[in-house]
């Protein structure tokens, strides 16, 4: 490792047609000191976003047989709890070149390849290559993608948890990622990478596991949940819980709440994107008419419809409340004496990215990380993306996203 820690990754103004950079340009972070550019950046950032698929396995194993418990931090217990995921690559014999993937709240374990959310990043020759790397993303407990959720069957009643599910932290689908690896056979991870919530598992998981773990690349996450994340995702929540279909979370096998999850990710969207985003893209531009007099056709608003339907049609209700929920409990110091204390204490490399534009986690919380790791003597870079695009900058600017992290994993010795 570079005796010099960097202060900061360079901020990149890239390109965003495809989702991926078509040139590079650079703008300096004022008063902090950039890393130096390669000669040939292209050769890190030109990935081509082809829908081809990349050669993976998918798999959901039983990590908590029947018989035998799984303790949440709640007090509450799990048994038969399964765990799905999908792979990446091959794991070396000694099982020490793995890379852990922690996907965002609505997201999924499919993380490259054909409709990946994250293929730019993820891939052979990408910056997380699958030609060097075992690349594993799980879908979260409390998900709706195969792992034990709400939607799975409780063993008491033979019927879905609804919301008979028992409460969930971060720290609880964190330490049940980590007994998946132990059965996938892994002994080492490379990096442990995530954005937004699957930022916050990063964090998370440098704590758990310092000593299983090189490196952690944090994105667009706070240390704690802030006020105004809490406050958006109550109103998300009420607006599931006030539909007439919600049934007391009980809603299986009928439709569920669907108009209420569509009003929550209305709301949610708004705060993934920025106000200039949505400016220039949509202004007050009607499109069409309407003979509602209080839903005129503004752009913007068929747009947020549009996104709330897409959502509402592929994911479950319930487990949008037990993760926003998590989400908003999130403390990266609870029980460890505290924020400031706990990132004085971390010995992993850590890079922490935060979005210029990003209203809900803002850039400040990123740097707040890196400034009380450094105080510590802990090892801490930061990088800034340079969007329009808000929060959701960290799954659209995936030529900056796969150069801050390739830049990094380049510092960062296997141990």
């Amino acid at each position: 490792m570079a005796e010099e820690w960097p202060e900061v990754a360079r901020v990149f103004n890239v390109g965003v047609s495809g989702g991926l950079p078509d040139e590079i340009g650079e703008e300096a972070v004022p008063a902090i000191q950039p890393l130096p550019r390669p000669q040939q950046p292209a050769k890190i950032v030109h990935f081509p976003l082809e829908r081809r698929d990349v050669p993976h396995e998918a798999g959901r194993l039983r990590v908590i047989p029947e018989g035998r418990f799984f303790q949440l931090d709640s007090g509450q217990r799990l048994t038969a709890v399964d765990v799905a995921y999908e792979t990446y690559g091959r794991l070396d014999p000694d099982g020490s070149n793995a890379i852990i993937v922690f996907h965002a709240l609505t997201g999924s374990q499919h993380v490259a390849g054909r409709d990946g959310w994250w293929r730019g990043v993820v891939g052979p020759g990408r910056a997380l290559d699958t030609r060097r790397y075992y690349v594993v993303c799980v879908n979260i407990l409390g998900g709706c993608y195969g792992t034990t959720g709400p939607l799975s069957l409780n063993p008491a009643t033979g019927r879905p948890f609804g919301s008979d599910f028992p409460p969930i932290t971060l720290r609880d689908a964190v330490r049940l990622q980590r007994l998946l690896l132990d059965q996938l056979g892994v002994r080492h991870v490379v990096a442990a990478v995530g954005g937004s919530m699957g930022g916050m598992e990063a964090l998370e998981w440098t704590v758990l596991y310092p000593a299983f773990t090189s490196a952690v690349v944090s994105i667009a996450a706070p240390a704690r949940a802030n006020a105004l994340s809490i406050a958006l995702n109550q109103i998300g929540r009420d607006a599931i819980r006030e539909d007439p279909d919600f049934a007391d979370g009980h809603y299986y096998p009928g439709l569920g709440p669907k108009r209420g999850l569509q009003l929550a990710r209305e709301l949610a969207m708004v705060s993934y994107r920025s106000p200039a985003e949505l400016q220039k893209r949509f202004g007050q531009r009607l499109q069409g008419e309407t003979s509602d007099r209080f839903r005129a056709p503004f752009e913007v608003g068929r747009y947020l419809r549009h996104q709330g339907q897409k959502l509402a049609e592929r994911f479950d209700a319930n487990s949008y409340l037990y993760l926003t929920e998590a989400l908003d409990r999130f403390d990266l110091g609870a029980g460890r004496g505290g924020v400031a204390r706990v990132l004085a204490d971390l010995e992993t490399p850590l890079l922490v990215v935060g979005i210029d534009s990003d209203w809900l986690y803002p850039a400040d919380e990123q740097r707040d990380i890196v400034e009380k790791v450094r105080s510590g003597g802990g090892r801490a870079a930061y990088a800034e993306l340079h969007s329009l695009f808000g929060h959701d900058g960290f799954l659209i600017e995936q030529g900056q996203v796969g150069y801050v992290i390739d830049r990094f994993l380049r510092e960062v010795p296997v141990v």
